[in-house]
């Protein structure tokens, strides 16, 4: 013979377990509930692949190199400081990993210059074309002073 369950206690357990809230059982039914939902943090799976797959070419570290530029074609530079940089000469394979900062090319000019190519060359000498014409706009600003010799001035 079967126990018989009151249908009033059925009711009042369903409600404490929905009071649990609706993420309390994972699957179906027969399936143990979970007590709280874990958040997984992402695994970094793209490096550990991309590493994977430069080891696989060839690629070795390269030491000893501070800074690396790459020149776009609007005038821009993507800058590196103190990047990794792993190269596969056989494969022509470079690869550069750090933090990289797009620059306007103004900004690292004095010490960028034996780095660029002829076809940067040209966009040096605009630039040099436009500073030229700011400064000349630049003098015109400067008041005229009349003719007087400031040493003069100054022995009286």
């Amino acid at each position: 013979m079967e126990p018989t369950i009151d249908p009033a206690v059925i009711a009042a357990a369903r409600e404490k377990l929905m009071k649990k809230g609706p993420a309390a059982q994972l699957g179906g039914a027969g399936t143990a509930r979970r007590k709280q939902k874990k958040v997984h943090k992402p695994v970094s799976v793209d490096d550990k692949k991309l590493m994977a797959a430069l080891k696989k070419i060839g690629c070795n570290p390269i030491p000893g190199i501070e800074e690396v530029n790459m020149f776009k074609t609007d005038g821009k530079v993507i800058h590196f400081s103190n990047p990794k940089v792993q190269a596969a000469i056989g494969a022509n394979t470079y690869a550069v990993s750090g933090n990289g900062e797009e620059k306007q090319l103004q900004e690292l000019l004095p010490g960028i210059i034996n780095q660029m190519g002829m076809d940067n060359l040209a966009g040096l000498k605009k630039l040099a074309e436009q500073m030229a014409a700011q400064e000349g706009k630049a003098d015109d600003d400067v008041p005229d002073l009349g003719g007087e010799n400031f040493e003069d001035v100054s022995k009286d």
